[in-house]
């Protein structure tokens, strides 16, 4: 059994509820992802639609588990959505080359990997130190180019969210329940947010970007 939030103190499929039940909040995000992209025809967007709902099923797996195993469902999909992005934003909104976003991309993946070498610094949310400054940085990338209020409401709201994942066992002996659950109630909305504002800023995949910077 693995053992990282408040909620569970005891091995069982039920010992995390609202951990567990909170996951939620990422099927809604990939239903809502998944119908607006299919309303624009958006491959790109199904795409990242799909990977909400592997998040949402690998979380769920996780806390419902606890297992070495369930851990590394949780962890791919959330990995492979901030690869998925990262690659799509450069490549459609900035319209770098495909070969030089993945660049980008595997630099980024690197900067995961070193800060996941940390796990028990802020209980673990070191590692999504590198998704708060790309996520901040896309929230003025998208602001600045055509006002695109979802990204910028998304990186204003990720340090909260990222707040509630840090405290989560500092609180427990205040909070039982502890904050894990919330973390995903707000990256739910988050995530959500990245997808709705993704597909606002970049031009549909037929349509080539203004200015096109190949690699």
């Amino acid at each position: 059994m693995i053992d990282l939030y408040c909620e569970r103190t005891a091995a069982g499929l039920l010992a995390e509820p609202w951990n567990a039940a909170s996951n939620l909040a990422f099927a809604a995000a990939a239903v809502a992802a998944a119908g607006a992209s299919r309303r624009q025809a958006r491959g790109d967007g199904l795409l990242l639609a799909a990977l909400l709902g592997l998040i949402a099923l690998g979380s769920t797996a996780f806390h419902v588990f606890a297992t070495a195993w369930a851990q590394w469902l949780d962890v791919l999909p959330i990995v492979a959505f901030q690869l998925a992005f990262l690659g799509c934003y450069l490549h459609r909104v900035h319209g770098h080359g495909k070969m030089r976003a993945a660049g980008v991309s595997a630099v980024f993946f690197a900067t995961l990997l070193a800060a996941a070498q940390a796990p028990r610094v802020l209980n673990g949310s070191l590692a999504y130190l590198p998704a708060a400054v790309v996520l901040g940085w896309v929230g003025c990338d998208g602001w600045r180019r055509g006002r695109n209020g979802a990204l910028l409401a998304a990186a204003a709201l990720f340090p909260l969210s990222l707040t509630a994942r840090s405290v989560d066992l500092a609180l427990c002996a205040a909070w039982p329940r502890g904050t894990h659950w919330l973390w995903h109630l707000l990256n739910g909305l988050v995530l959500w947010l990245v997808v709705a504002g993704y597909l606002r800023s970049a031009p549909h995949p037929r349509v080539a970007p203004s200015t096109p910077t190949t690699a």
